[in-house]
């Protein structure tokens, strides 16, 4: 191949490489297309959307189009809400990355390392769920407020509502 193809093959890679870097509107899903793909409702895109962790595009008809990419940070908001975190969070997260991009291995394994003390507290708290749970319905009342064995007497009222004994440092 000669110098002169060379440059012309090169040239048109580039070309090709600009031209695939801008959204084609073939890699634009309609919001039921990106629902059926991702597993999310459509209820949970647009609420997401509205919160702020996704954006789209709309077409002529008023439609809402999402780029490709917004498949992989559905996945980051799922993955996120699945350790444990609040769509506060969640968006704090993503506001960390340069504008629209989607969360790379490396950007993930940056944000996850701040959620690690977030997951071995849920670790410990299921172990008491799991470690407390049949002395709780051994007993057969299911009430931890009339339970003899368990809370005579509700005194745990006044260690606030809930599910105390499977609190952390409970």
């Amino acid at each position: 191949m000669g110098a002169v193809a060379v440059v012309v093959m090169a040239t048109m890679q580039q070309v090709k490489v600009n031209f695939m870097s801008s959204v084609d509107a073939r890699d634009l899903w309609s919001i039921g297309q990106l629902a059926e793909r991702s597993g999310t409702a459509p209820s949970a895109i647009r609420y997401y959307e509205a919160r702020g962790l996704l954006t789209a595009t709309r077409s002529a008809g008023n439609q809402r189009r999402y780029p490709r990419s917004t498949l992989r940070r559905l996945g980051f908001i799922r993955a996120a809400q699945r350790v444990g975190l609040s769509l506060d969070e969640i968006a704090d997260a993503l506001a960390t990355l340069p504008a629209e991009r989607t969360p790379t291995k490396r950007d993930w394994q940056r944000l996850s390392r701040h959620w690690q003390g977030r997951v071995e507290e849920q670790i410990d708290r299921l172990e008491r769920l799991r470690d407390r749970l049949d002395s709780c319905i051994g007993c057969g009342c299911l009430s931890l407020r009339r339970c003899a064995l368990s809370n005579p007497g509700d005194e745990l009222a006044t260690d606030g509502p809930g599910a105390v004994h499977l609190e952390p440092g409970s």
